[in-house]
């Protein structure tokens, strides 16, 4: 028997039922701040993602080539792509531009709890404002994001302007190393990399800054930044609209790809992999050919998200099961048109069972059952049950329709 390829999934209908749920309210969230959705191809030139990190990233990625000899990759990512997007068909279009996305990225790397080779994001990219006004914006955003749809997470903002001021007496590739370390999470790595270095001091500095959470310890343990007014007005404009968050100087996301401010959101019940939101500042346009475009953006690890949601993110749609007997049968048609008018599933027997079979049946798939007999066909009227509490009556049509409403689901 064929499996799936390792390190993806299938998604049963209750389980697509809840994510098209949550990607719904995100959608409207991000319509609401003046985002519109874009859609990128999923697959790009290798050098799209190499460019900016390196071939090593190749060992990362599904890589081919196609029949014309052009090397080619699954995105890992939707940022890069949607920033060639905007140099080769919207560098000229009014700034800001406000654009999103739902997109599934894929990475060649070991399955786990929460880490799929297939894999979905929710992202928001704000081009062209080089303001803190606009930082703010995405923070904002973000939380406004996961505030609708329920998840219970901590917020936390930084900048990487601390970590560059430290940093800054080495080499790039040893500041990518070390960067790499904390991105990681991977306090032992580190240790040995300074220890290398034989550099104490920096190791001493960098644990301070990674356990300080006010800025003016941030400021204390590794001076002033030069966007330091910026990220003044940032985090004044998040207290001002009333942000839940905290600060973390730790966060470490790529000094060849985040420019400045930096956020990211943990889950508070995921265990290790519980990041489920990270983004910040950056430059990428002119890496690609385009202008200096600021930008600032995130993405949500949808997956996590839906982990984490567990049955608060399952939707409770009422189900009505049209049962009938063969007299009943016209009659029932029309019934379930009239369910489904009102927005209700309805679903009537295909298998002709007899009325018992029917029940039976619908006690596993369904809420209600509305039983439509010689009786109720001649009457006018139907038999509504719930299949919960087993309560049963007689009701004109409307009246059966409204009761669905007035109950909820399951």
């Amino acid at each position: 028997m064929l499996q799936k390829p390792r390190g993806t999934r299938d998604f049963l209908p209750e389980e697509m039922e809840a994510r098209r749920s949550v990607e719904a309210n995100l959608r409207e969230v991000a319509r609401r701040w003046g985002y519109r959705e874009v859609c990128t191809p999923e697959f790009e030139d290798l050098e799209l993602f190499t460019m900016r990190s390196g071939a090593g990233i190749i060992e990362e990625m599904y890589v081919f080539e196609d029949k014309g000899g052009r090397k080619l990759a699954l995105r890992p990512e939707v940022t890069a792509a949607v920033i060639r997007m905007y140099v080769n068909e919207a560098k000229v279009a009014p700034k800001p531009i406000r654009w999103c996305y739902f997109a599934d990225c894929f990475r060649y790397e070991r399955p786990q709890k929460g880490r799929y080779r297939q894999f979905w994001q929710f992202g928001v990219e704000l081009i062209g404002a080089d303001t803190a006004p606009a930082d703010a914006e995405a923070v904002m955003l973000a939380a406004d994001m996961l505030d609708a749809i329920g998840v219970s997470y901590e917020l936390k903002v930084g900048h990487l302007s601390f970590m560059k001021n430290l940093l800054s007496g080495l080499s790039p590739g040893v500041q990518r190393k070390v960067m790499a370390h904390l991105d990681k999470k991977d306090f032992e790595g580190l240790a040995v990399t300074l220890e290398e270095l034989k550099k104490p001091d920096l190791g001493t500095a960098l644990k301070d800054l990674v356990a300080c959470r006010d800025l003016d310890g941030a400021f204390a343990i590794a001076g002033n930044i030069p966007d330091k007014e910026r990220f003044d007005q940032t985090i004044s404009l998040l207290d001002a609209a009333g942000v839940k968050y905290s600060f973390n100087f730790g966060i470490a996301r790529g000094l060849d790809y985040y420019t400045g401010m930096v956020f990211e959101a943990f889950a508070a019940n995921l265990g290790a992999e519980n990041q489920i939101l990270g983004g910040g500042t950056y430059r990428l346009a002119q890496l690609f050919g385009g202008d200096d475009a600021a930008s600032c953006g995130f993405a949500i690890g949808f997956d996590r998200v839906i982990v984490s949601l567990g049955d608060i993110g399952r939707r409770k749609e009422p189900v009505v099961a049209i049962i009938c007997t063969e007299e009943g049968r016209r009659r029932a048609l029309a019934v379930a048109r009239a369910f489904r008018d009102a927005g209700y599933r309805a679903e009537t027997d295909l298998m002709e069972r007899g009325i018992g079979a029917q029940v039976t049946h619908a006690s596993k798939t369904a809420d209600f059952a509305v039983i439509i007999g010689k009786r109720e066909s001649e009457s006018g009227e139907v038999t509504i049950k719930n299949l919960q509490s087993g309560e049963q009556k007689t009701v004109t049509l409307d009246a059966a329709i409204a009761g669905v409403g007035s109950h909820g689901a399951r």
